[in-house]
């Protein structure tokens, strides 16, 4: 007796971040964006050292995050400005990432950051996804998609004209407004730092910074090269200080 094989029409793997395209075709839209994001990053790093002495954290600037399929590909994605996502490797068998594909990852971000060059209606829009009867779909706004699908704990709003600075924490489902500390600092508690407001002599504006707890700073490259200057200089005008008075012993 033949058995006839049965034919099963499998439906093809989702694709990953080497299938999908990196890029919507649209520019960054404004020149401080890109800055801006370095100083988030850069001043992170030694915290993030303690936190993955393996290694293991993304972030993605101006990244793609892709959290359904769609066709073209590019509608399935968001792009936050700024985003981290602990316990997952910057690279992929050693390829870095052209995106960051939800339904290979199963690890959303912890926080993702909007610098909006607008009035920031697009960072706050809450339309759902809906598709009606005819079949056509509404576009989500990112609100929604942030908080009901990507499920993402922080999510911040800075209105770069206004300088107006929006922190939002997953709570019960939804979003609920973090309120400011007395340092007008906005506390994200499960990393022990604060999000603000910082005018120093970086290109003489205003930009998104991040403290401790206790209100320090988190320094950047050159910060602490500089910090570091200024220590050794006091040590030595200690040191010959000490030698005028006491002479070498």
């Amino acid at each position: 007796m033949t058995q006839t094989p049965i034919s099963l029409d499998i439906p093809p793997a989702f694709p990953d971040h080497t299938q999908l395209p990196e890029s919507d075709g649209t520019f960054v839209k404004n020149f401080q964006e890109h800055p801006q994001s370095i100083l988030l990053t850069d001043s992170l790093g030694s915290l993030l050292q303690q936190l993955h002495p393996d290694g293991n954290y993304t972030i993605g600037q101006d990244c793609g995050i892709y959290w359904r399929e769609t066709e073209p590909p590019e509608q399935g994605a968001i792009t936050p400005d700024w985003f981290y996502v602990p316990n997952v490797p910057s690279l992929l068998d050693g390829q870095i990432r052209r995106s960051y594909v939800l339904w290979r990852e199963f690890m959303a971000p912890l926080i993702a950051l909007e610098f909006a060059s607008g009035d920031g209606k697009e960072e706050r829009d809450q339309t759902p996804l809906s598709i009606s009867n005819s079949g056509e779909i509404t576009k989500p706004g990112k609100f929604w998609v942030y908080e009901r699908i990507i499920r993402i704990p922080y999510y911040g709003i800075y209105e770069i004209k206004t300088h107006k600075l929006e922190v939002y924490h997953l709570q019960d489902f939804s979003y609920h407004p973090i309120k400011p500390n007395e340092r007008g600092h906005f506390s994200l508690s499960i990393l022990g730092i604060e999000l603000g407001l910082w005018q120093g002599n970086y290109q003489n504006q205003l930009w998104l910074r991040w403290w401790d707890n206790q209100g320090n700073l988190l320094l950047i490259g050159d910060e602490r090269a500089e910090q570091e200057r200024q220590r050794a200089e006091v040590l030595e005008a200690k040191l010959k200080e000490y030698q005028a008075r006491f002479g070498d012993l």
